[in-house]
């Protein structure tokens, strides 16, 4: 949700719940935990003649106090928690002047949870509607709750009003302020412009005002200096939200784009579109970049650019778990889904990670699930395609045969890559992170030299292999030198590659049918050039098997249509 969406959302709000409030709706039920922004929302609303006409009293009931009026003045007895309650509803019937009373936590008397429903309290709710709808003067009853629990006794009687989190100008707004305290007293130091303010609270989006007011301090008294790099704190706050999401998982990653060998057109791509959540692309009529479906050969670096994203762009990372979103009880699952969006959104600017989307999608027939899948399937393109809120979703996918048509509509996502097998250049490369990595040692290095001989060497013998079991290649090699007690040699690579079965060998047909699949329907991760530079530096290879017969080769066609970035 773009910054004047959630300005306009908030005025929305105070509108809404003020029309609610003249139209004489009996009973609202909002649901917060930051009870002291509602408050603070219900107060300018009902002591604005403009906006309500009539201006009201303001009551609050919790059950630690009672009923309070304005000045904190009880006014009922606080016995036992129903009779406190029951006191404060017979005190709303026979007050006969404008007011809103606020009900703090009455979800306690609806049941849920594990507790039963108090019916006295709600049978005496229900018998106050017609009451507070005929009253001489207005009066309205506001339930404030951190969650929402409604009986179906009630459910015609009372109306849920949404509250969204703090907008950015309010986070802003905090952030200032406590900017402003403690540059007086000189206890930090501010290195901060107004770009990099802006980063700093929508980060900070997704949180209630305590939880960024705690992240800002947080991030002022960890080194004594408020900064960019801060940022890091501030997803700390946001990784309690994901915790108690139960869905979500909060993925840490250092990974960078340059940890990633070869699959330069995504890199490009990506590259082009960060940063685009801020405001200086609305200069440029920008949207922000809905996401992208990333499919190709196993182990060929899908994950690793989902996470090199999050480090990149500088987003926290959410993994969603279809597999948690299928669990529970049944009638769960769309609830599941519904709770995921609600939290990836609330947090926003993020990236949503969604591994191997075929196995979570698979069974759209509805058959043996009631048609479950179909409906969270439904749930998942109507968000993808209707969002608004910068969640950047990075879709991966290995079997492209279960993804369903629908998924692949302009609109749904930005863009679909191919991934391939790395072409030669490309698996220089990967050697070449994957060795520097992990060579630190100069007892381990001893007389091996990294060199560009090296990995032509390396990138010629390894003709088929995916970047995940070049990574293992080299570890192999490693493990070998290691078992032996010396330093690192060329030939326990050699060794390595020669040991291994590469998975273009044993699964030579599923390759050939994604690249079919791809080659009209999703752009290559590797740039032409690359492409076209692998026909004069790949090896002859032997065209035939022990059989005689002949064996397709590897390089003869690459999926994914060339697009220059």
């Amino acid at each position: 949700m773009t910054i004047v969406q959630r300005l306009i959302d908030m005025k929305k709000t105070r509108k809404n719940i003020a029309n609610l409030l003249k139209a004489r709706f009996p009973m609202l039920y909002i649901q917060t935990w930051e009870e002291d922004r509602i408050l603070y929302l219900i107060h300018e609303t009902v002591k604005a003649p403009e906006l309500i006409k009539t201006v009201r009293n303001v009551f609050r009931w919790r059950i630690t106090t009672g009923l309070t009026d304005e000045n904190g003045k009880s006014l009922t007895e606080c016995a036992c928690p129903q009779k406190t309650a029951l006191n404060a509803l017979d005190y709303i019937m026979n007050y006969d002047d404008a007011a809103v009373f606020i009900l703090h936590d009455f979800h306690v008397f609806f049941g849920g949870q594990g507790r039963a429903a108090d019916p006295i309290v709600i049978r005496k709710l229900r018998d106050m509607v017609s009451v507070i709808k005929n009253s001489l003067k207005p009066k309205n009853i506001i339930f404030v709750s951190p969650i929402v629990e409604l009986p179906n006794d009630l459910q015609k009687d009372v109306t849920i009003v949404d509250f969204n989190l703090p907008s950015f100008e309010e986070i802003l707004n905090v952030l200032n302020q406590m900017i402003a305290m403690n540059e007086v007293s000189g206890s930090i130091k501010v290195n901060l412009n107004d770009l990099q303010k802006e980063k700093l609270a929508k980060a900070a989006l997704g949180l209630t005002i305590s939880e960024a007011e705690n992240a800002f301090a947080r991030a002022m008294v960890d080194d004594g200096v408020l900064d960019e790099s801060d940022l890091e704190i501030i997803y700390e706050e946001k990784e309690q939200i994901i915790k108690k999401s139960g869905i979500l998982e909060f993925v840490r990653s250092n990974l960078k784009m340059e940890d990633v060998g070869g699959l330069e057109n995504i890199k490009k791509w990506l590259q082009k579109r960060n940063n685009s959540w801020l405001d200086a692309a609305k200069e440029y009529g920008l949207p922000a970049p809905k996401g992208v479906l990333i499919t190709g050969v196993p182990g060929a670096g899908k994950s690793l650019i989902s996470k090199a994203i999050s480090t990149g762009w500088q987003l926290p990372l959410l993994r969603l778990d279809m597999g948690k979103v299928f669990s529970g009880i049944v009638g769960s699952s769309e609830n599941n889904m519904r709770k995921a969006i609600q939290t990836a959104e609330a947090i926003a600017p993020s990236v949503l990670w969604i591994d191997e989307l075929e196995k979570g999608f698979s069974g759209l027939s509805g058959q043996g699930d009631s048609g479950t899948s179909s409906r969270i399937f439904g749930q998942f393109l109507t968000w993808m395609q209707e969002k608004t809120a910068p969640v950047f979703v990075v879709a991966t996918a290995n079997n492209i045969s279960g993804l369903p048509p629908e998924l692949m509509r302009k609109g749904r996502f930005d863009e679909i890559f191919f991934v391939d097998l790395p072409t030669f250049n490309e698996r220089k490369k990967i050697y070449e992170v994957h060795i520097k990595k992990r060579l630190k040692s100069d007892a381990v290095v001893g007389d091996f030299e990294l060199n560009d001989e090296v990995l032509n060497v390396l990138a010629e013998k390894s003709e088929g292999f995916v970047g995940a079991e070049i990574e293992q290649l080299v570890i192999e090699g490693l493990f070998e030198a290691f078992s032996n007690e010396r330093s690192i040699q060329l030939d326990d690579f050699v060794k390595a590659i020669q040991n291994t079965v590469p998975l273009s060998i044993t699964q030579v047909e599923q390759i050939q049918a994604i690249r079919e699949w791809a080659n009209v329907r999703a752009v290559a991760a590797t740039p032409k050039e690359d492409m076209e530079s692998y026909k004069h530096q790949e090896p002859e290879v032997d065209n035939s098997d022990d059989k005689g017969e002949p064996a397709q080769d590897l390089y003869a066609f690459r999926g994914g249509r060339s697009i220059d970035f």
